[in-house]
């Protein structure tokens, strides 16, 4: 009975983990085609800060399926490799959020002085 119980709960996680993964990628593979018609058609000026924000959200999501991917984990070695992959997309969110509130008040900055941006 026990390991019905765990072979249910170990399908449910590994859809848990290709969804949240599904969703990532969506949201980075919409957000750079939006961010490509933008730039051609000149629709916003803000294309790279509203780029980084939709990346950062497409890592929360790839950093949840790695979290969950943890509770699967079946020997050191993998477990080691997940905790990699956790740390390189625990950085790179860091990175884009920094990057971003950094143009954010690049723009406040020229808006405070008269610029039109």
């Amino acid at each position: 009975m026990y390991e019905v119980i765990e072979q249910g709960f170990e399908t449910v996680l590994r859809y848990g983990i290709l969804l949240m993964e599904c969703i990532g990628v969506a949201v980075i593979l919409i957000s750079a085609a939006r961010a490509v018609v933008r730039l051609f058609n000149r629709k916003s000026e803000h294309i790279s800060l509203e780029l980084a924000c939709k990346l950062a959200l497409a890592l929360e999501f790839l950093l949840c399926g790695e979290i969950m991917h943890t509770v699967v984990v079946r020997d050191i070695q993998e477990l080691i490799v997940v905790g990699a992959i956790v740390l390189m997309r625990i950085a790179l969110t860091v990175l884009i959020h920094w990057e971003a509130k950094n143009e954010q008040s690049e723009i406040s900055e020229k808006k405070g002085r008269g610029h039109d941006y």
